[in-house]
């Protein structure tokens, strides 16, 4: 039998969560012939709405769950993870700004970073999906002196499925038509949607749909998605965010099946002129079961390469900001 592998998620019983264990315990994940253990971390006052979700699960029967751990305890939420979803952060309040959210959630990262570090599996892949994810992510890394660096990962997955949806919604396709649509830089504002590489049905992007709606309407629509949704829903993403952190995983794991791009914030190795060490999106590709490299060699277009600088100074100033915690 296949070795079950740990999948520890925090926040577990909010709504991303709540999204996401039902589809790793199905097996959507990580694969139908491959078990899972789920390691649920929660604050203490939300430990019993996660034991909840654990009888939910439970009542499921999911072939590919082979156990569940409801706990508040990082440690044992973090104890021989081979993968970790840090979904919870502290949410941005009534006139928080964001560096006011950087600093708010800064000793919540330390702490997981070093948990992490000294309970989770030598090889332990990560996936940081709670806000500011690049820096939540830079600073978690940073505790770690045991697991390698190029296994810290943020999530901007979400902003590129954004961007197929939006571009397959205009062109009348269904979204697996849409190829190699990417996202550079911070899940921000300053994000920099690439569409120069991407194609529909093998048309490129640029020659099928109308400029001006490419430049302004999409641009600004993937930009400020999250936003929107807020406005519209009275709460931010939950199933797409949680859908974005399944597919972020299971391409890292299982690959796509061809050389279409995904968008992954990774460290930084200096490709592009990006200052390395940043936790920084870049267009990659998987090699092999978690094995990811940054596609080399890509033409950056005159309208991209102003607001690239702004989405890697945004993030060295975000670095500059929680330097002690480094």
């Amino acid at each position: 039998m296949t070795r079950p592998l740990r999948v520890a998620v925090t926040g577990a019983a909010g709504q991303i969560g709540y999204s996401l264990l039902f589809r790793i315990a199905s097996g959507e994940m990580l694969g139908p012939n491959q078990p899972v253990i789920i390691q649920g971390l929660e604050l203490p006052v939300a430990l019993d709405a996660l034991k909840g979700v654990a009888m939910e699960l439970d009542d499921c029967a999911f072939e590919t769950l082979h156990g569940m751990i409801a706990t508040s305890d990082p440690d044992e939420a973090f104890g021989d993870a081979d993968i970790v979803m840090c979904v919870g952060s502290r949410p941005r309040g009534p006139g928080m700004l964001r560096s006011d959210l950087i600093q708010a959630n800064g000793p919540i990262f330390v702490g997981q970073g070093k948990s992490i570090d000294a309970n989770a599996a030598a090889d332990a892949k990560i996936i940081v999906v709670g806000n500011p994810c690049n820096t939540n992510c830079l600073i978690a890394a940073a505790q770690s002196t045991r697991i390698p660096k190029e296994n810290w990962t943020a999530m901007t997955r979400l902003d590129q499925n954004r961007a197929i949806g939006q571009i397959a919604n205009k062109a009348g396709v269904a979204p697996g038509e849409v190829k190699n649509v990417f996202i550079w830089g911070n899940h921000s504002p300053t994000m920099v949607p690439d569409i120069d590489q991407a194609s529909i049905g093998g048309k490129s992007v640029n020659n099928t749909l109308d400029a001006q709606w490419l430049n302004e309407e999409f641009d600004a629509t993937v930009r400020t998605r999250g936003k929107a949704i807020i406005t519209a829903r009275g709460k931010s993403s939950a199933a797409s965010a949680g859908n974005a952190a399944i597919d972020h995983i299971h391409d890292w794991f299982l690959g796509t099946g061809s050389n279409d791009f995904v968008s992954m914030a990774v460290p930084s190795d200096g490709s592009y002129g990006v200052p390395e060490g940043l936790i920084f999106s870049f267009p990659c590709r998987i090699t092999a079961p978690w094995k990811y490299e940054i596609v080399q060699g890509l033409e950056i277009s005159e309208g991209n390469r102003e607001r690239f600088k702004k989405t890697s100074q945004e993030l060295e100033e975000e670095r500059a900001a929680i330097a002690e915690l480094l």
